[in-house]
């Protein structure tokens, strides 16, 4: 979205185009932004780099791997996926920062990314020490308090780091999002299927950490939808989509531990789906378990100590949903261009 605003064009009256042809579009303005004037050093590493997001560019049709940390609203651990952002001169952001003022939870989270914080929160759990046990509950508290993956201090920070019309993505609960900033206020481009007949619609600005902004239209003029019950409809089929992506993306980073060859061929995207959930649930109910047992022993040595609180509720707390399967396989290889 950002690259349609600013550099690619597409063939005039096109409304929808497919993930091949958008990959192609991307893989070609890639080639073209290579640099002309410089050393071989950098022809080297550019054209290593260009080679990597090549071979990754395929998962922007389902999700890119990026992990953030609590430190600043351009402080991402690196992983491979962040070469697409950085070769296509594209910002990426994000607003989950810790407030420096509140010390206990600085000292909790310090430096970690999401990852490692959810693996320090486990492994103070289970210390002995009761210093690091308070500091994993202090962590969790802080993860459960600010599951909408912004703050009001990230906000602040978002505010002051965007440039004025500056196109930037904006990464929140694992998704990504066109962002700008217009008049000193950020605003987030309109995607949702539920406003793909609100013509009007465009921006929606992002004024505070529970999602509820002002609609407006391309000259940032407000601009409320018109029928407030189908853009609902169409943001709880989005919910259904990025269910399923997280799902995906979460079981791929887990894909060692699977037998893929128990899986059968032809199996439906909805299937799998339920099959990774399924397994999900297991690994927690497994998880919990062993922690039940571990407080148990900790309660029989110590007398009166109870037990931890197991980690935060993850997938097999979530509510399943049921999408439309018929649409979903229609959608699946296309999207439409708002």
């Amino acid at each position: 979205n950002i690259l349609l605003l600013s550099q690619i064009k597409l063939p005039p009256m096109m409304e929808i185009i497919t993930a091949e042809q958008l990959m192609e579009y991307l893989g070609d303005y890639i080639l073209d932004a290579k640099p002309k004037e410089i050393s071989e050093i950098q022809r080297v590493n550019y054209e290593q780099n260009m080679s990597d997001a090549m071979a990754i560019l395929h998962k922007l049709q389902t999700g890119l791997d990026v992990n953030v940390k609590f430190t600043g609203v351009r402080v991402f651990e690196y992983t491979p996926e962040c070469i697409v952002f950085d070769l296509l001169d594209i910002p990426l952001y994000h607003g989950w920062l810790v407030d420096p003022q509140v010390a206990d939870i600085v000292k909790a989270v310090g430096n970690c990314s999401y990852n490692q914080l959810v693996e320090k929160i486990i492994s103070c759990k289970q210390s002995d020490n009761s210093e690091l046990v308070s500091e994993g509950f202090v962590a969790e508290q802080f993860l459960n308090n600010t599951a909408t993956q912004l703050t009001y201090h990230g906000l602040c920070e978002l505010t002051s780091a965007v440039q004025e019309g500056e196109l930037c993505v904006f990464f929140r609960n694992n998704h990504f999002s066109t962002m700008t900033k217009y008049k000193g206020q950020l605003y987030l481009l309109v995607t949702d299927q539920g406003f793909l007949t609100e013509e009007k619609v465009v921006w929606e600005s992002l004024h505070n950490v529970d999602g509820d902004g002002n609609f407006c239209d391309s000259e940032f003029h407000l601009r409320p939808p018109s029928d407030p019950e189908t853009v609902y409809r169409g943001q709880q089929d989005q919910i259904d989509q990025d269910y399923l992506m997280a799902l995906s993306l979460q079981q791929e980073q887990q894909n060692q531990e699977i037998n893929w060859e128990q899986i059968p061929e032809g199996i439906s995207d909805l299937e799998l789906a339920k099959k990774l959930q399924e397994e999900e649930d297991r690994r927690a109910s497994q998880y919990y378990q062993e922690q039940e047992q571990a407080a148990a022993q900790v309660q029989q040595v110590q007398g009166a100590a109870s037990p931890a609180s197991g980690r935060q509720s993850g997938s097999n707390e979530r509510k399943r949903k049921e999408p439309r399967e018929k649409e979903r396989e229609k959608e699946k290889n296309s999207c439409v261009l708002l």
